[in-house]
């Protein structure tokens, strides 16, 4: 699996392989991967409106 498969299945955008493992834990590790890349977009997101509006 690509990185970008797996970036995609964090936000929603693909559905999810049927054939990996169910785990607990590994469900709450894709929960923080998933805020933490939405959180690092936002972050740019306001660096580059920041950088146009000056």
């Amino acid at each position: 699996m690509g990185i970008w498969d797996q970036i995609a299945q964090y936000l929603f955008l693909k559905k999810k392989d049927p054939n990996t493992p169910k785990s607990k834990w590994v469900g709450y590790m894709h929960g923080i991967n998933r805020l933490s890349i939405l959180l690092f977009l936002l972050a740019v997101i306001f660096i580059i409106i920041r950088l146009l509006t000056r």
